[in-house]
């Protein structure tokens, strides 16, 4: 509420100044360039926003396509509308929602193609004719020269647009369009005067239950008006309601003037949309709202001032800065009512409701940068958590327009609000903050239950297993931190604990984080594999996430030079991806991948084995090379912000490694003089002195006038204002940041576990004998073992026979690990599969004998038990090793039709005595539709039978190409078996 009466207040001001001539002196929005990041993979947006507001009014080029989530890409022609909502670099698409889009000439209510704009109201445009500043965008549709200029506030979009002359000025209006195809449980227009328009847009994509009403008011009155229902437009109709909705305007502009809209927009009803209007955009001047609008953004530029002679430098900057400012969105509105999780309208004066929260990659960088310059605003948006939680008894993960998408892993809503209250935001309910925190620990979802009762999670029980065990553990020390800090002994302990279970995921062998299956280490293993039991990346990205043990994790790894050498290796070794496509993994330095969130803590951590000028070569390298001031100026999505607020603090020489904690480690400064100008009216500077660019090498620091040797600084440095001054040069000062009292350091010392044991074989299943091994993941460990329920001697690996159950456990000092459990099963000997179409290196289910060795698959794809089949069909050959008296034959496959997995359109069974010459055992048509969502499995069988046979043919046919209508229409589509059996 305190932004509107601001934006007011401007607006009053701007309207007495707007007919001065004078050029103004250049501001920091001047440095701002919107189209960074809007080619590439960097899906940002170049339209019209306020900061933090629920309007995004910008162009929209293209649909259904991963580069254009935010509704645009660089690289495109054709402009489809202009609508006012849109998401920032999240690698998801959607919003697009309330799109307008001027015509002139024959009423068209189709949006067409970009292939053939032509067919519908789409507009051919220019580069050369665009601009965008912060609250403003413009650009010429060439096919109708119409020159559109968008600006906004925190709630409302102004549009200007410059018709030529004629009598046949259109406005299209469709609420049907949107950057996604989304089903539509209902959208309304109302045409309720000559000059405006209300409606709503109810739709159903990532956000499950998306409400976007809105009310536009135009500056000339209506000559004609219709409906299109369904394809079908009905001129004149004033009202409709349906699931395909445009409406089209019609305006006589022979006066050569502009048509001037202004449009709010609410979640929650039509007076809420038309206030959200009309009390932010008063009257028709568009300068005005355009420059309150920057006045906005020069006040939260400001927050940090740098100075360069190198302005390409400034714009990366600024517009970094700018970027880590759309983010979350503003819920509210201008009365303080909003919707809340449970569906209901509250109003609450206090704080800003908001959305969009993109935690697992924002917890990293961009909110521990609003802990230093938005402290005011982190209060509101822990509020909105904490708001949510009473509605959804959990913390949001990613949250988007009120609904809770469960995109993504972990429960990272927690750093975000133990970092705030760590470093002195108080401004919420701290003891409903841990009790929040403490609830999304212990849903049990998500793999939590196994998580909790093993120690980590078991790669065939839940997906993304290793990332999840690593991200739920530093998770887990920030509940410590919370429990610690407000008087809860107990919660610290379980926590704590909780906080080491990264250790039970450890091989000390080949020195990664790696799956577990049935008690032990996946395999075959190769770190560069992308693969589902990781999120968006291979080991290699997740190695080094540890930031709340990072000096464990060092000693885990051999000491300091190891753990070195092992960094050297991430940043060195072959850029070579294997494993499953994975689009986000950009950016790459080695294995190092920049372009997505898990590596971006990971330069910084030379710094703690007293190495901090590789550190500096490093961040100097990223920053420059991996940044740029073009339309593909992102290495990776830009997710919300934290694609550049990492830029952001990084630049500036520091950098949160780990959130909660009191410790900024240093990197190296890229520009000459930056000062972050604090909420509390202090003012923390950072001074770099060097020779010239090259100079990025730290001889030596001072803070406040005092020699300064540590490698890092902490929050009260920089809270409490004072100057650092960075003496660079181009070499590099080895001896800087040496001595351990110099080193940062991230260490958990109360209450240490015993890592649980594992357990060594070939396989789970085995036909004669299996050479069973005990291993002890901590190295000093006694461990006891139990076979089939009795205790035994364990000194050497045991040879089985038979079908076997065992139970480990191992301790250290009194302290007893999780027990570890492992089943090897005894299956007929002699049968084997032979594979005539390949499945994929990304899901081999263990290899040829998945197929035949007893183990179901379970619902779940990523787990590891199903052989996965791409763009062919699937056909085996199984040998029973001997004839055998065949009463049925069957066959399991997986349905998962958002991961563009489907049945197989049907399967064939052959039988044959002798491998040479079959006959047919049945043929099964697929009985599940494609629309079938979900992880369903189903048993393809064929019988009764009354045949002998020693071999079996299985064909099952693949349904080809994803559907029309599947966001994947085009591409082939999966097939996923996992077990072929007899009776």
């Amino acid at each position: 509420m305190k932004e509107l009466t601001r934006f007011s207040l401007l607006i009053f001001v701007l309207l007495a100044l707007i007919s001065c001539k004078e050029e103004p002196p250049k501001t920091l929005a001047d440095y701002v360039d919107p189209f960074i990041g809007t080619g590439g993979h960097g899906h940002t947006f170049p339209g019209a926003t306020a900061p933090f507001g629920m309007v995004q009014l910008s162009p929209d080029t293209r649909k259904d396509n991963w580069d254009a989530c935010s509704g645009y890409h660089y690289s495109d022609q054709v402009i489809m509308g202009f609508s006012h909502t849109h998401l920032s670099g999240t690698g998801v698409g959607d919003y697009g929602d309330i799109r307008m889009m001027p015509t002139v000439g024959a009423i068209q209510f189709d949006p067409g193609t970009a292939e053939n704009p032509d067919s519908g109201y789409a507009a051919r445009f220019s580069h050369s004719t665009e601009v965008a500043s912060p609250g403003f965008y413009q650009v010429t549709l060439d096919d109708d020269h119409i020159q559109v200029e968008l600006t906004a506030s925190t709630h409302a979009g102004m549009h200007r647009y410059h018709y030529p002359k004629t009598n046949e000025a259109r406005m299209v209006i469709d609420l049907t369009e949107s950057v996604v195809t989304e089903k539509m449980p209902g959208l309304e227009l109302r045409i309720i005067s000559d000059h405006e328009v209300m409606g709503y847009r109810n739709s159903k994509g990532w956000a499950r239950d998306q409400w976007v009403y809105f009310y536009a008011n135009f500056s000339r009155p209506f000559q004609e008006t219709g409906i299109a229902i369904d394809g079908e437009y009905w001129q004149n109709k004033q009202e409709a309601r349906g699931t395909d909705l445009k409406a089209v305007l019609t305006f006589n502009m022979m006066d050569g003037g502009p048509l001037l809209v202004k449009v709010g927009i609410s979640p929650l009803d039509y007076h809420s949309a038309q206030e959200n209007c009309l009390q932010e955009i008063q009257g028709w001047n568009f300068e005005a709202v355009q420059e309150a609008t920057r006045g906005l953004w020069n006040d939260q530029l400001n927050k940090i001032q740098v100075q360069d002679d190198n302005d390409v430098n400034k714009t990366i900057f600024y517009t970094a800065l700018y970027h880590t400012m759309i983010a979350p969105n503003t819920f509210s509105d201008v009365d303080g009512r909003y919707r809340n999780h449970a569906g209901k309208v509250l109003q609450d004066r206090t704080f800003t409701m908001y959305t969009v929260f993109s935690l697992w990659d924002t917890f990293r960088t961009l909110h521990p940068l609003f802990t230093l310059i938005e402290r005011d605003r982190t209060n509101d948006l822990i509020n909105s958590m904490l708001d949510m939680y009473s509605s959804d008894s959990l913390l949001p993960v990613w949250e988007l327009a009120g609904n809770e998408t469960n995109c993504m892993i972990g429960y990272h809503a927690v750093p975000v609000i133990t970092d705030a209250w760590i470093k002195g935001i108080r401004g919420f309910d701290a003891h409903k903050a841990l009790s929040a925190m403490k609830a999304s620990a212990q849903s049990g979802l998500f793999g939590l239950n196994e998580y909790t009762s093993k120690g980590y999670i078991p790669a065939d029980k839940e997906g993304e297993s290793v990332s999840k065990t690593l991200e739920y553990a530093y998770d887990d020390w920030c509940i410590a931190q919370m429990a610690k800090g407000l008087g809860d002994e107990v919660g610290y302990q379980t926590f704590i604990q909780r906080a080491q279970y990264y250790k039970n995921i450890f091989d000390k062998k080949t020195g990664f984080f790696r799956g577990k299956t049935n008690g032990g280490f996946v395999i075959p293993f190769d770190p560069t594999q992308v693969n589902f039991m990781l999120t968006e990346a291979n080991t290699w990205q997740y190695n080094f996430f540890v930031p709340q043990d990072i000096n464990t994790h060092i000693a885990l790894l051999g000491g300091d030079d190891a753990y070195e050498s092992k960094l050297d290796e991430l940043f060195t070794t072959t850029e070579k991806l294997s494993g499953r496509e994975q689009s986000d993994i950009t950016g790459l330095i080695g294995q190092y991948a920049h372009g997505n969130e898990p590596s971006h803590n990971m330069a910084y951590l030379y710094n703690y084995v007293g190495k901090p000028w590789k550190t500096q070569k490093l961040i100097h390298q990223i920053c420059t090379d991996l940044y740029s001031d073009q339309p593909d100026g992102l290495s990776g999505n830009e997710d919300c912000g934290q694609m550049s607020a990492w830029y952001v603090m990084s630049s500036l020489g520091f950098y949160p490694v780990t959130p909660g904690s009191m410790q900024y480690v240093l990197g190296t400064p890229l520009f000459e003089n930056a000062q972050i100008n604090l909420e509390n009216g202090k003012i923390f500077s950072i001074e770099a002195n060097r020779q010239s660019d090259h100079d990025f090498y730290i001889q030596s620091v001072s803070y406040d006038g005092e020699t300064y040797s540590k490698s890092y600084i902490t929050f009260d440095m920089i809270a409490n204002g004072g100057d650092l001054v960075i003496e660079l040069d181009r070499e590099p000062n080895k001896q800087w940041g040496l001595n351990h009292e110099d080193r940062p350091s991230q260490q958990i010392t109360d209450f240490p576990i015993t890592p649980v044991p594992g357990f060594d074989a070939e396989s789970k299943t085995f036909e004669k004998t299996l050479t069973v091994g005990v291993t002890d993941l901590s190295g000093n460990a006694n461990i006891k073992v139990m076979q089939n329920g009795e205790g035994i001697h364990y000194r050497d690996p045991i040879v089985i026979n038979k079908t076997t159950e065992f139970t480990a456990t191992a301790s250290v000092n009194g302290l007893v690990s999780f027990p570890e459990t492992a089943e090897y099963l005894l299956i007929p000997a002699n049968r084997k599969v032979t594979i005539n179409t390949p499945y994929s290196e990304q899901y081999t289910a263990g290899g040829d004998v998945a197929l035949i060795n007893t183990i179901r698959g379970g619902t779940e794809f990523r787990t590891g038990n199903w052989q996965g089949y791409y763009n062919t069909d699937m056909d085996v050959l199984v040998d029973l090793g001997e004839v055998e008296q065949i009463h049925s034959i069957g066959a399991g496959f997986l349905q998962d039709e958002k991961s563009w997995i489907f049945m197989p359109a049907s399967v064939h069974f052959q039988v044959s005595v002798d491998g040479k010459t079959f006959q047919e055992a049945g043929s099964i048509q697929n009985p599940i539709g494609p629309k079938e969502s979900g992880g369903i499995v189903h048993d393809f069988v064929t019988g009764p039978l009354n045949v002998k046979a020693r071999f079996i043919h299985v064909t099952a046919k693949s349904q080809g190409l994803c559907p029309d209508w599947h966001v994947g229409a085009g591409n082939p589509g999966w097939i996923f078996a996992d077990e072929i059996w007899t009776k």
